[in-house]
């Protein structure tokens, strides 16, 4: 039996039930395999009192420090969350929380690996605690968190020598892990881990009953993603715009909706652009199955569920050169990879509605995002970090 400690600070809670749900649907699959038995830890950041009772920090305090979620045991340990540094002292702050967390833990899980599901500050703090607890540590990367804090001064050197510390390292395309070996990370150490889909949920439909369900007559294009600069929103509306009788749907909610609100009106689009907010991820297969389109102008991914999504429900995506995105986009009916500007995305879409491809078409191009090849990989790989660190001692 595997004992597996899945350490994660994205991951779903009753505050936040759309926080990393890939990372959620990833644990469940490995700990439902017979030959596992794995503790979830899902840390907190919080700011130190009394600012972690106000805004969006007061749910986060509110949550039980250990739940079974769905099935999974699963701990939620605060750590110190000091606003305005950066992110530079997350780690050792992490550090700090988890010690005397696993100590407990061992008495009665002893556990043979460590399995850190986002880079920062997961993978700088499971590196330092699988030495001290003599285990090997798995570290993932999904995107932002080796674009983002692998790029950023503060934190930019935790990240690379927690990869270049780490007995095994996930990336979740192969254009990422490219990026991480630019970084300094070791080639060899380095494997692709694409993510799953549940095909039997994000699969085509009735796209005219579907739309009718939402409201919608004529061209629909749908866009999910968080309301951040970097999910590329604006460029979209943008590109709509220049489209007549097509209407925009936007799932994600976020700081820039205000910006964006403001730039539908200057539009005069608020007939054809809805703003959606945040939509539970069970409602997402219908949304995904009503759009002709799904269009996303992302500066920079790892490879988004959302992407993979869509194709599974038939309908092709119009996407920057982003990540994973020409791993992903592997066949014309699978949709356009276009330059990040309104005019680009306009075209494109235009191309895809003027010549709709065959939804199974689409949907053929998702067949090797599985849910059940991502635990049967995930099993394999931390297998053999324990069998090797087994072999070394």
């Amino acid at each position: 039996m595997l004992r597996v400690l899945t350490l994660s600070t994205l991951f779903p809670n009753a505050s936040a039930p759309n926080l990393g749900v890939f990372v959620e649907r990833q644990t469940l699959g490995l700990a439902a395999h017979p030959n596992v038995d794995l503790r979830l830890i899902a840390p907190i950041g919080l700011p130190p009192w009394p600012l972690d009772r106000l805004g969006h920090y007061a749910p986060l305090a509110k949550l039980p420090l250990c739940e079974s979620w769905k099935g999974v045991p699963t701990l939620r340990p605060r750590f110190v969350n000091v606003p305005m540094t950066a992110g530079r002292f997350h780690p050792s702050a992490l550090v700090r929380a988890l010690r005397p967390i696993l100590h407990e833990v061992r008495r009665d899980f002893a556990f043979d690996v460590i399995d850190a599901e986002f880079f920062f500050p997961d993978g700088p703090a499971a590196v330092r605690l699988g030495h001290e607890f003599d285990v090997p540590v798995s570290v993932k990367a999904r995107g932002a968190d080796i674009h983002h804090w692998g790029r950023r001064g503060p934190t930019a050197s935790q990240v690379i020598a927690a990869g270049q510390a780490a007995d095994g390292l996930l990336a979740v395309s192969s254009a990422l892990r490219d990026d991480m070996i630019g970084l300094g990370m070791p080639r060899d150490r380095i494997v692709v881990h694409r993510t799953g889909v549940d095909g039997d949920h994000f699969a085509p439909r009735d796209r005219v009953a579907e739309k009718a369900a939402l409201g919608v007559a004529g061209p629909l294009v749908l866009s999910v993603g968080a309301l951040i600069p970097r999910k590329g929103h604006a460029i979209v509306i943008d590109a709509v715009a220049r489209l007549p009788g097509a209407t925009l749907l936007i799932a994600g909610e976020g700081p820039e909706r205000a910006a964006l609100e403001s730039q539908i009106a200057a539009l005069g689009l608020t007939g054809r652009v809805r703003l959606l907010g945040s939509i539970a991820h069970d409602r997402l297969p219908a949304l995904f199955a009503a759009a002709d389109v799904m269009a996303l102008a992302s500066s920079s991914e790892g490879l988004a569920n959302a992407w993979v999504e869509a194709l599974s429900s038939g309908t092709p995506i119009v996407i920057t050169a982003a990540g994973g995105a020409r791993e992903t986009v592997d066949r014309p009916e699978a949709g356009r990879v276009v330059d990040r500007t309104a005019a680009a995305f306009t075209n494109a879409i235009a191309d895809l509605l003027l010549l709709p491809s065959d939804p199974a078409a689409v949907r053929a191009a998702a067949a090797r995002f599985s849910w059940q090849a991502n635990t049967d990989q995930l099993y394999a790989h931390l297998t053999g970090l324990v069998e090797r660190a087994g072999v070394k001692n």
